[in-house]
């Protein structure tokens, strides 16, 4: 399944790139100017970059079991009746936002195209890796609706486009960030609340989210030269 994601991904980046790349001409002028000084740069991973993903991913794994079951009906005995359908749009608000901003001209980090294509790769990887961990581990959900708990995928979601626009917007004012990474911390505790995860699942979820998106934009400068060489 993972492999097949990653046609999928590799596909859309070779469609997408043929509308959003720069004419032959420039992009050859810039190679024999200074190929050899973006090969220093293409891969460029930061402590802030890791931390994250692995933290949340780190107590995912510790939380499991005992842990989140205690906390869970904590949770139940204090809101039994609690039911909310918001968390099954909210997941993609940040991303929303963020392309908003870039088609009403908002200079974000990159182009309005690449962000559509940065988007739509975060998401895929994302999901491919949520959804396989799933179908692997097969823990029951709170409801005993199935066996599909760990890790949430609303939260992954949630968490992968709240990166976007935190990658996008983040350095232009803090308030994006923060308005990204609430929401998906709300879907987070919506899941919760709705019984339909635990709180390890939630928390898995956001790494993978997270540490998808954050590991698309370090490898994608290396992914748009990749794709302009196929076109050569």
């Amino acid at each position: 399944m993972v492999a097949r994601y990653l046609r999928t991904q590799l596909i859309c980046v070779i469609f997408c790139f043929q509308f959003v790349s720069p004419d032959i001409a420039a992009q050859r002028a810039y190679e024999s100017q200074g190929a050899a000084r973006q090969d220093s740069t293409l891969w460029v991973i930061k402590a802030g970059d890791v931390i994250p993903p692995v933290s949340l991913a780190v107590a995912g794994l510790v939380t499991q079991g005992k842990i989140s079951r205690h906390f869970h009906e904590k949770v139940r005995s204090q809101y039994p009746n609690f039911h909310s359908k918001a968390d099954e749009f909210l997941p993609y608000a940040p991303g929303v936002v963020s392309l908003g901003l870039a088609s009403a001209g908002v200079k974000g980090k990159h182009k309005l195209g690449d962000q559509v294509i940065l988007a739509l790769l975060s998401n895929i990887i994302a999901q491919g890796v949520t959804q396989s961990l799933k179908r692997v581990i097969k823990y029951p959900r709170p409801d005993q609706s199935d066996y599909y708990s760990f890790p949430s995928g609303h939260t992954t979601t949630a968490f992968a486009n709240a990166t976007l626009l935190h990658e996008e917007y983040g350095q232009r004012s803090v308030l994006y960030s923060i308005g990204g990474y609430g929401t998906a911390t709300a879907v987070g505790g919506l899941r919760i609340l709705n019984n339909k995860h635990w709180l390890a699942d939630v928390l898995m979820g956001a790494g993978v989210g997270i540490g998808a998106t954050k590991a698309l934009y370090i490898s994608y400068p290396w992914l748009q030269r990749t794709v302009r060489r196929m076109k050569h």
